[in-house]
């Protein structure tokens, strides 16, 4: 893939601080805009569903905790990847064992590939209730479609298309404005939290927090900030060009704040829809987004359901090919494989193949007895296991000044990040003790 020019793009010109406009804070947005939209894929939309039916309003609170949290880990990790020029994976196996390589990397396409199969089928079972159709076709057919926006678009158009699909998550925030939400109460517990405090409250925190942060969203937006700087003709990683720095830095800012604030928001009007619908008729126990989709037509009407049922199929799209890359990513660069969607497929025969085999395995999934269901708590299971370990190493990266340079991570945004790590530790901890 040719760069593109930088008509647009003043990193590499440094210029004092002007407020973006519309269009340029657009322009500005990518990686930590569709790294945010991916967290709430199908399996996530199924997490948020049983905490509204079965919590109501009371798990609210955990959108506006989490958010500084997730802010601060990811901005980490797309510094990583702008500062030095390698993902996470490369930084690994520059800098730790090779053990903790292979650890990570391998416990991430578990999970990843799991996690694929439950977003392929949930996508399926969206697809089934809107049109006829037998969901193996279904499920053929959306495994396909993903493996060809990555194999058979420019890198910079394969972004456009991503960036386009997060517009699909605004379908739950209309959701939410048609249903009748008790609002006196939602701002209450968005706050306040509310009763949850139980076994189950406990447990549904737990897959709550594993869902918003999760390792393949560390190492998709580390990796997307490289390839932003092969794709972009003037940009230098910071560590060779430290004068690009502030500007780069302010946009990953940006970028990280506007994307995981558009998340969360989504997740939130979720929770509300379902507690204003599901919840409030006595429906407590939700098991996948389809159903959840499928039980609000006789209870906030069909034009809700529809909406909700085409928003699980559009996060899928946005989300299949984002965790089928961030595990092609890790293996490539754990591999010193040629990789990145800025190369065509001849140019990175491994990278394409581990994408096509990653969304394979996890279409036929859908056709062996293997309870998806079952398969999303293992692959949770396994999310939060990795992230601890991970996240301690990304914060002892961004404090090394023989990685960082002079872009160690100091202040506020190392405070968060450190915090964010002890309520993961906590999580994972609960995630066994519950």
């Amino acid at each position: 893939m040719q760069p593109v020019p930088d008509d647009d793009d003043d990193e590499e010109n440094p210029s004092p601080v002007v407020p973006a406009s519309g269009p340029r804070l657009l322009r500005s947005l990518g990686p930590g805009l569709i790294t945010g939209a991916s967290d709430d894929d199908p399996s996530g939309i199924a997490t948020y569903s049983q905490a509204g039916a079965q919590f109501g309003y009371a798990v609210g609170w955990t959108m506006l905790f989490s958010y500084p949290l997730m802010v601060a880990i990811q901005m980490i990790s797309a510094e990583i990847g702008r500062v030095t020029g390698h993902g996470i994976a490369g930084v690994l196996r520059l800098h730790y064992p090779r053990w903790l390589l292979t650890a990570c990397v391998l416990l991430l396409v578990l999970a990843n590939t799991i996690n694929l199969g439950a977003d392929i089928g949930a996508m399926a079972d969206a697809a089934a209730l809107l049109l006829p159709g037998p969901r193996a076709i279904w499920v053929l057919m959306f495994a396909v479609l993903c493996i060809c926006l990555q194999l058979f678009l420019q890198y910079t158009q394969y972004i456009a298309v991503l960036k386009w699909l997060t517009l699909a998550l605004f379908a739950y925030v209309l959701s939410a404005a048609i249903v009748h939400v008790d609002w006196p109460r939602a701002l209450l517990h968005m706050v306040w939290p509310g009763s949850g405090w139980s076994r189950q409250g406990l447990e549904m925190m737990v897959a709550i927090f594993g869902t918003t942060i999760s390792p393949y969203l560390f190492f998709w937006q580390s990796a997307e900030e490289v390839e932003d700087i092969h794709a972009h003709a003037k940009r230098i990683e910071l560590i060779d060009a430290p004068s690009q720095g502030p500007v780069a830095l302010r946009r990953i800012e940006t970028d990280t704040a506007v994307g995981m604030a558009f998340s969360n928001i989504v997740a939130l009007a979720i929770m509300l829809t379902t507690a204003a619908t599901l919840g409030a008729h006595g429906l407590r126990t939700i098991t996948t987004s389809a159903q959840a989709a499928k039980a609000l037509a006789p209870l906030a009407g069909r034009f809700a359901s529809t909406i909700f049922t085409l928003g699980i199929v559009g996060t899928g799209l946005l989300a299949v090919p984002v965790l089928a890359g961030s595990a092609a990513y890790a293996i490539g660069e754990a591999r010193r494989w040629p990789r990145g969607l800025g190369r065509r497929p001849k140019e990175a025969q491994a990278f394409y193949a581990t994408i096509v085999m990653a969304t394979l395995i996890g279409m036929l999934i859908n056709f062996t007895p293997i309870d998806p269901i079952r398969a999303l708590v293992v692959s949770a299971v396994i999310n939060g296991v990795v992230a601890v370990p991970l996240m301690v190493v990304m914060m002892r990266i961004v404090a090394r000044p023989d990685i960082m340079g002079p872009f160690v991570v100091r202040g506020a945004l190392r405070l968060f990040g450190w915090l964010a790590t002890v309520v993961m530790g906590l999580v994972v901890l609960g995630m066994f003790l519950a």
